[in-house]
Parts: structure tokens; sequence; C-alpha cells
């Protein structure tokens, strides 16, 4: 960490103030995605297990009753329906007759099936006509047997139905008994299961759950999925420890679970269906439900970071023209735009660093203005301003690209110009000549004209010169030109 902190400040300020500034943009959009997401799953979460899931699970209720109910009141009728019995006790003659009737109850309601098992002879009687004697020794024939020993006036039981090439068929089994409360049989109708399971699947879709039944053992009686019905049992299911027992025995008509399922979290709901001895279960994925919110999660972030990328680059722009406006400010005078005296300093190592190593010959040139003081009393500094400009520009006309123009301060101005004192004294005559011209038609309040010259002192640097030592030798020269009237060139 000391490593980072001490790399970090070793970098510039521009460089650091857009690490910053990036580092403050990325956290804060994801920060504030962050706490939208919670908030919104939060939301979601409340949303699902206090309204959606039980209201899914109340309609589904409902709806299963309509599906279900009424088969189970027409085989209560057709348990009660004296013509069954009389049929039955009557010693089961003319078969037709009981075929007939059973055909009649399969069309009226559109039932898949329609039946009567008699206790006394075994014989199971089909809208078909008699399809089988049933027998303790036929595993398929199991069903009766422990529906009698249950006790019960019906029960839902989904098993396959010989008489329709053993198709999965949800049977309503209810007791026919005599008037007298002996046992002549079993009664009741079959639903085709493939018309459930659609029903289910159809459910699935319009509320984005998994809906299933299961029977008070814990086998799922009911799913949208036929090759686990009868086949799966949630007490074995890993997720389902330690609240299969809880929902299966019943205390509860209704209650709320979430567990783990392939990485998946699950929200269940479920309810018992007294009238079958069944129990509703309404299954959602939270992630899906959460999947439109994390897309437009990720379409924030998305969005933030492109909004960041523009930030940051508009930044850096920013910075790299005030970085150079303030580099130009650092080393120019202001008010004519020519190197300032802190840039004379770095110029003039540069010069001396070339004369050492190359042997490269330099000069320096100072000027100053003649009765620069009168303009500036007569005329206004203004004025005096607008002549200090004059002098830039012309210097900008007259000198070669390897001198250099410096302001000094007041009205003072170097130039450093490589070579000897002769060629030194030729580039100062040329600036001399130049601002003379540029000053000869200009007034400065458009009547009276301004009259004002530039003196010169050149000094060539030596092996034995420093900086100072050069300085003094051209602030020699400049006196002796003022001494000499002014408006020329010394060294």
């Amino acid at each position: 960490m000391k490593n980072i902190i001490s790399s970090f400040k070793r970098l510039s300020i521009k460089s650091r103030m857009i690490i910053s500034l990036t580092f403050i943009l990325t956290v804060s959009f994801i920060t504030t995605n962050y706490i939208n997401y919670r908030s919104a799953h939060r939301s979601v979460r409340e949303n699902l297990v206090n309204s959606v899931l039980p209201l899914t699970r109340d309609n589904l209720y409902s709806e299963i009753q309509t599906h279900l109910i009424r088969p189970i009141f027409i085989s209560s009728l057709m348990a009660n329906d004296t013509f069954l019995k009389d049929w039955a006790i009557s010693g089961e003659r003319n078969m037709p007759v009981i075929q007939k009737y059973l055909k009649a109850i399969q069309d009226k309601y559109g039932f898949f099936s329609a039946f009567f098992v008699s206790e006394k002879t075994g014989k199971y009687y089909h809208f078909k006509g008699l399809l089988k004697t049933i027998s303790t020794a036929e595993p398929h024939d199991v069903w009766y047997y422990n529906f009698i020993k249950l006790n019960r006036e019906y029960v839902l039981d989904v098993d396959t139905d010989e008489a329709s090439s053993g198709k999965l068929t949800v049977f309503i089994n209810h007791r026919l008994t005599g008037y007298h409360g002996e046992l002549l049989g079993v009664t009741g109708v079959g639903l085709n299961l493939d018309a459930i399971t659609q029903m289910l699947k159809s459910h699935n879709d319009i509320y984005k759950s998994e809906i299933y039944l299961v029977d008070r053992e814990g086998t799922i009686q009911i799913h949208s999925d036929e090759s686990i019905i009868e086949k799966i049992n949630i007490k074995n299911q890993p997720e389902y420890a330690g609240t299969a027992e809880k929902i299966l025995s019943g205390k509860e008509t209704s209650g709320m679970y979430e567990f783990e399922r392939d990485g998946k979290h699950i929200l269940l709901t479920t309810r018992f269906i007294p009238e079958f001895d069944w129990f509703l279960f309404v299954e959602i994925d939270e992630g899906i439900r959460m999947s439109g919110i994390l897309s437009g999660i990720k379409m924030n972030l998305i969005f933030g970071l492109l909004i960041s990328c523009i930030i940051i680059s508009i930044a850096i722009a920013t910075a790299n023209y005030f970085q150079g406006r303030l580099s130009i400010m650092a080393v120019t005078d202001e008010l004519t735009g020519v190197y300032n005296r802190k840039e004379f300093e770095h110029q003039f190592k540069k010069a001396v660093y070339n004369f050492q190593r190359n042997g490269t010959p330099f000069s320096l040139v100072i000027i100053d203005m003649d009765r620069f003081k009168m303009i500036n009393d007569t005329m206004g500094h203004l004025m005096g301003d607008e002549i200090l400009k004059q002098m830039a520009d012309a210097a900008a006309k007259s000198l070669r690209l390897s001198d250099t123009l410096f302001r000094w301060g007041g009205d003072e101005f170097i130039i450093i110009t490589y070579g000897n004192a002769e060629s030194a004294m030729l580039v100062a005559e040329r600036l001399r000549t130049i601002f003379a011209e540029s000053l000869a038609g200009y007034s400065g309040n458009g009547k009276k004209k301004i009259k004002t010259t530039i003196s010169c002192g050149v000094a060539e640097f030596t092996k034995e010169d420093t900086m100072d030592s050069v300085l003094s030798k051209a602030d020699t020269a400049l006196y002796r030109a003022k001494s000499k009237g002014r408006n020329r060139v010394e060294r």
C-alpha cells in the first residue's frame, strides 16, 4: 500500500487528477448502481413474498379446485346413484346397461374415463365394456385394495389407464356402499393428465413459476413434466431437507419457504388442498424476476462508463489545454508575448552547455528604450505598453530562428544570439533599424508622432564568463551606447 501511495505521489498533478477523477467516477457509478440494485432487489423480493406468490398460489388454488372439484362431485353423484347401487345389488346382470350408464357419464361431462369395480365379483366395468377382473396378485390392481383399507369416501390417484393404452390419468375413486352401509365397490371418473399438465404449463408461463401437486407422502402427483410424476418424492430432495416434513404435516394451510437449487435462489409457497389431501406447490426463481433489473443495472453501468469516459476525456483535454497555457504563461511575458526572465536563465544554461560541449559561440544583446519614461509621463502607460509590443513585433521580423528575445524587465529586453560579437552586432543593428521604421509613421493618439528609439549593448560569452559577468559586459556596452547619444549599438 505504501508503495502504491509513493508511486502515486511521484506522478504529475495532471496524472493524479485524472486517476483520482477516474477512481471517483467509477466508484460513484458502481456504488450508486449497487445501492439501486439492493433497493430494487429488496423491493422485488418483498413484492414476491408479500404479494405475487400468495396471490398466484391462491388463484391457482381456485383454478385447480374448479378443474378437480367438479369430477369429485360427479363421482360422488355416481356413488349415491340408486341405479348403480340397485344394479350392483341385483347381481350385476345385463352388462350393456352398466356400459351404457358409464358411457353416458363419460360423454356428458367429457371425462377421459368412467368406471365401476365390483367388490363382490372383482369385475372392472368400463364405458367400453368389461375391462378385467381385478386380483390381489396383480400389481396394477393394488390401488383398489389400498383405497378400501383407507376407509375414506374418495381419493385422487394418478395411475395408468389400462383401457387407454396405459395413458397417465387422474382417477377420482369414490366408495360405493349399499343402503345398509355394505361395500359394493368403487366407482368414479378419470381425467386426462395431458389436459391438466397443459394447464400447469400455461400457468407456468403466465406466472413465470413452477407449479405442481404433491400428496401427503411427498410424492409429486401432478406436474407439467409427466416424466417425474409419481417418481420423485420431495423428502428425498436435498433442497427440501428440514422443510418437507413441516410442509407435509398439514399443520399450516399455507407457508412460505426459500432454498437454493442448482445455484438458483428459489422462493416457494405452498397451500394444502383438503378436498384432495394434496398440497399445491408454487416455485418462483428469484433470479428470473431480477433479470430485468440486472439488465437495467448493466445498461446503467455501460451508460455510466460511457459518461465517465466522456467526462475524463473532457477533463484530459481541459487539463492539457490549461497546462499548455500555464506552461506558456510560466515562460512568457504577458504583455509582449516574448520569453520572460525565468526562461532566459533556462535558455542561457542551454547556450552555455552547447558552448562548452560543441564550442558553439553565442552572445547577449541588451536592449533599452530611449526616453521611455518620457513617453509614459506624457502619453500614458497604455501607450508605453503599445511601444513595448511594437518592440516584440520588430524582433519577430528581424531576428533569426536561432535568436531568442526575452523581456528582462520594464523597458529592457535581452537577445541570446548564436554567433560571435560581430554577428550579434549585425542582429542588433537590424533590430534597431526595423524598430525605428515601424515607429516612423506611428502616432499614439492620432495627432502626436511617437519619437523613440532603442540602444543596444553587445557582449560575447567566453569560457571565463558566467551569466553575471557577460550580463555586466553587455550592460556596460549599453551604457556606452546611451552616453554616445542613444539609438545605436555598442560592444
